[in-house]
């Protein structure tokens, strides 16, 4: 099948006056229409400027700076501003960390959507408003709340509006950037559960983006791994679990309780992550990595593909090496 969405050796830098942040530094992967990714890593390690860029939205002074984003075999980093918003929701969309930062406190529940609507439909008002009741309703929001403000509802509310909005347009692709992580457990659970529903429904391509990888191990069909704005591992889910050969993967899940395991010791990643202004030399896990070796802090590991669909970047599976 082909892929719907592919990142080819992604540059995106923020320039500041203490240097240039290198937040996404050589990233490559893709993935199939109707396929959950997992973006997962911890804060600062590039995934919301990865998935931002993907719309053309990195914030002033973040630049893409080298490298392709084809979807649908349109290279995105060469499309001007008016190409990109006839792509933005309509093709791709995004579900924002905060509801109550992306959705207007002066408009009415009704009004963001019809208004999404009709920007990219020919449809009358009326019929905006008819596709906005059914939305609601498929996100689990009674259409009277529809004359309601975002105040009005409480933060899970907001994310299922803001969710409503994303697939408005029925899009080939959606993003969601930790849009579960101002939720309480019980109401993550249901959004989770709600966003595997929506994506079987609309056969929608999904990038999950999260610092919760117990979370992600619901939902994502392929994990993406990123550690100072690479990938280090990237793999289906199932096999990832099981395996995880990145030694950062391999901490990050012996970091996460489990309580099935009552006698389980849990164990911390030693360190911070590198400044990613000014990375190592070598491997950017290396000053936290209990396999490191010489090589590691001169040299930076390829990316490897070890088996079909399963990459990691690590000199233990360079096979050129052996």
């Amino acid at each position: 099948m082909e892929a719907l969405l592919r990142i080819k050796n992604l540059k995106v830098y923020y320039y500041l006056r203490e240097g240039v942040v290198k937040a996404v530094d050589g990233v490559n992967f893709s993935m199939r229409k109707g396929e959950t990714v997992g973006l997962v890593g911890e804060s600062g390690s590039g995934k919301s400027t990865l998935g931002l860029s993907i719309l053309k939205l990195v914030p002033s002074p973040g630049k893409i700076v080298d490298g392709q984003i084809l979807f649908d075999s349109k290279d995105i980093t060469k499309l001007d501003n008016k190409k990109m918003r006839m792509i933005r929701g309509k093709q791709v969309s995004m579900v924002f960390q905060d509801p109550m930062t992306s959705l207007n406190p002066l408009m009415r529940i009704e009004d963001h959507l019809t208004e999404t609507i009709k920007t990219h439909q020919k449809v009358t008002q009326e019929e905006a408003k008819e596709k906005a009741a059914l939305l609601l309703g498929e996100v689990g929001i009674p259409p009277e709340r529809a004359k309601d403000y975002p105040h009005q509802f409480s933060g899970g509310m907001r994310q299922r509006v803001g969710i409503a909005l994303a697939i408005a347009l029925n899009p080939d692709l959606l993003i969601a950037d930790e849009f579960t992580s101002s939720l309480d457990v019980i109401v993550q659970f249901q959004i989770l559960n709600l966003m595997k529903k929506l994506k079987a429904s609309y056969n929608m391509g999904m990038i999950f983006i999260s610092h919760d990888i117990s979370l992600v191990s619901e939902i994502a069909d392929k994990i993406a791994l990123m550690y100072a704005g690479q990938i280090v591992e990237f793999a289906p889910a199932d096999a990832f679990f099981e395996e995880h050969l990145h030694p950062y993967s391999e901490a990050l899940l012996n970091s996460v309780p489990n309580v099935q395991l009552s006698d389980q010791k849990l164990s911390y990643i030693p360190g911070m992550p590198p400044d990613l202004v000014n990375p190592p030399k070598g491997c950017r896990f290396y000053p936290r990595c209990p396999y490191a070796k010489d090589l590691c802090r001169e040299k930076e590991p390829p990316l490897i593909e070890v088996k079909p669909d399963y990459m990691v970047k690590c000199f233990r599976y360079d096979e050129k090496r052996s």
